[in-house]
């Protein structure tokens, strides 16, 4: 038997990534949660962090372009090969106005990236993860935040059905499911991102059900 430690590949947007919504950097590694995931698995796990900002699901970003998840993913598993454990937490972006996506549609968006990575791929170490999806917290109240001109008011009351929908689709997939909004919530700054103090909890109950996973 492998002495490896268990692979943990957290696949998300820029709560993931770690940005900052004070000074819209990235947070150093004693605060974004994925690093305090680390340190909570210890030595027995390797967490392995691939955020970016702006990426969506399925949806190629007409203005930003190269930001669908669905595209990114295939590389992804092979560049980490053997992985695991997949933590995807995306959905946050989907509801950009630009998009006029609902949280069913999201949801329905998110079932491809899942059935994708309970499929082997045709390498040698192509093997299917173990897969948690995590929804993202719903949003805040987006008036005058930087980024009120590109949420609407539909978007923020689609994402507290974005949990629900979710769930019923990890369950159709054989995905395991955390929402992340019961730990954690948009920081007031913004209404999207993280503040730093909550991302020690939201890294705790990670940690307990990758475990669980990883336990199977």
């Amino acid at each position: 038997m492998s002495d490896d430690p268990v692979s943990v590949v957290c696949f998300g947007d820029s709560l993931t990534w770690g940005f900052d919504p004070v000074d819209r950097s990235r947070y150093g590694h004693d605060v974004r949660w994925t690093r305090l995931l680390q340190k909570e698995l210890g030595a027995g796990f390797h967490v392995i962090e691939e955020g970016l900002n702006s990426r969506t699901t399925v949806f190629e970003d007409p203005v930003k372009g190269d930001k669908s998840g669905l595209q990114h993913l295939g590389m992804i598993r092979k560049s980490h090969m053997p992985i695991d454990i997949l933590v995807i937490m995306l959905g946050t972006n989907d509801l950009q106005a630009r998009f006029g996506m609902n949280a069913e549609t999201i949801a329905t968006a998110m079932g491809r990236l899942l059935d994708f990575a309970r499929r082997s791929t045709d390498d040698v170490e192509g093997r299917a993860p173990k897969v948690l999806l995590m929804s993202p917290p719903p949003l805040g109240k987006l008036e005058k935040t930087p980024f009120a001109g590109m949420f609407s008011a539909a978007s923020e009351a689609e994402s507290h059905k974005l949990a629900a929908c979710y769930r019923q689709k990890a369950a159709e997939y054989g995905a395991a499911f955390f929402d992340a909004g019961s730990v954690i919530s948009a920081s007031p700054v913004d209404a999207i991102h993280f503040d730093a103090e909550p991302q020690a909890d939201l890294a705790r109950a990670v940690a307990g059900e990758v475990r669980k996973l990883a336990a199977l």
